[in-house]
């Protein structure tokens, strides 16, 4: 546990090496931070952090930078009440936005690109799972007598659709039917409920061959389209910071990021039990070597297993506060209008 005074040390440290990217000296904070205590002082309580691991010489001539330690102890005082949640910077997407997103996809890039722009990092916004999503109506569209177009709208506004191919010729009259059978089962529940549904002998009508292939189809449609939805902006900011300034430094990152199912899986990890008001995960603690140099915050919108994720990809070096902030900002926003939708 950290004094008061090496707590703010560490945290004026932190502030110096976010702002310039360059070790900080004790003549650094002493000329800069108002500390109310002597540069020996600070001479011994940087050498007392750097004991305990919460920052790192880089080179015997150089001064100090934070390790994932320190930033997690910085980060921890914020959470813990140090952060004035009202502070600028702030996320004007609950109106703005809106009022030029007709669709949730809509909503969610402009959120993503206004995040980029405010914290000058990746920012993420994941939509809430179809496979949770309150189906509210679908259509099925005849190109052929061979195939055809499913068109699936979620109550929350999300939109999929997919191709269908039939081995034997199917007429418009029979894919109409099907269409007002399965709007009939899907309408106001949920693709888990209307499968739970679909094998019950209440829905006798659901035995017809056509009707469950194309249920089967509209199930893979949805699971497809909960994956792939991931809205990425800024990531040409991440090539302009100092840690990857190297092509090679980011390219690992880079490939691990542009997989969906990764960011699925790091978003999990980093939500799992319910960190409130959102959760921090700082290099290491992100599992994979190739994401030890970057940091992730990241806060759930909606509700239930349906919540979807927003979050802000950046360096360790990120301005925490800031970041934290415009997340949160970012998730009032989104959950009001999931909200608006129900």
């Amino acid at each position: 546990m950290l004094s008061d005074r090496r707590q703010r040390v560490l945290c004026a440290l932190i502030e110096e090496y976010v702002a310039r990217a360059l070790p900080v000296g004790s003549r650094t904070l002493t000329e800069r931070y108002a500390l109310g205590v002597s540069p020996a002082t600070v001479r011994n309580d940087l050498s007392a952090l750097e004991d305990a691991g919460y920052i790192t010489q880089p080179h015997t001539s150089a001064g100090r930078v934070p390790t994932d330690a320190g930033y997690r102890a910085f980060v921890d005082e914020l959470l813990s009440g140090g952060l004035d949640w009202e502070e600028a910077p702030r996320l004007d997407v609950a109106d703005q936005l809106r009022a030029t997103a007709s669709e949730l996809d809509a909503l969610m890039e402009q959120t993503s690109a206004a995040l980029a722009r405010l914290t000058d990092c990746l920012s993420v916004v994941v939509a809430p799972s179809l496979l949770s999503a309150h189906i509210c109506q679908l259509s099925l569209i005849s190109l052929s007598d061979h195939h055809a177009l499913v068109v699936i709208v979620a109550e929350d506004g999300q939109v999929a659709n997919r191709h269908l191919t039939f081995a034997d010729p199917v007429a418009p009259d029979d894919l109409a039917q099907v269409e007002a059978l399965l709007n009939r089962v899907l309408s106001g529940r949920s693709l888990a409920e209307a499968r739970t549904a679909a094998r019950s002998r209440d829905l006798e009508a659901l035995a017809d061959p056509l009707a469950r292939a194309v249920l089967e189809e509209v199930a893979a449609c949805v699971q497809e389209s909960s994956l792939g939805r991931a809205h990425r902006v800024g990531m040409s900011s991440l090539l302009r910071k100092p840690e990857f300034a190297q092509s090679q430094a980011l390219a690992p990152v880079m490939s691990m990021l542009e997989d969906d199912t990764v960011l699925l899986h790091l978003f999990g990890d980093a939500l799992a039990g319910g960190a409130a008001p959102c959760a921090v995960r700082i290099g290491s603690e992100n599992g994979a070597e190739e994401l030890a140099g970057v940091s992730v915050v990241a806060s759930p919108y909606g509700w239930g297993d349906g919540a979807g994720v927003v979050a802000v990809i950046g360096p360790t070096r990120m301005d925490y506060s800031r970041v934290i902030r415009a997340v949160r900002a970012a998730q009032r926003a989104l959950s009001d209008d999931e909200r608006a939708e129900r």
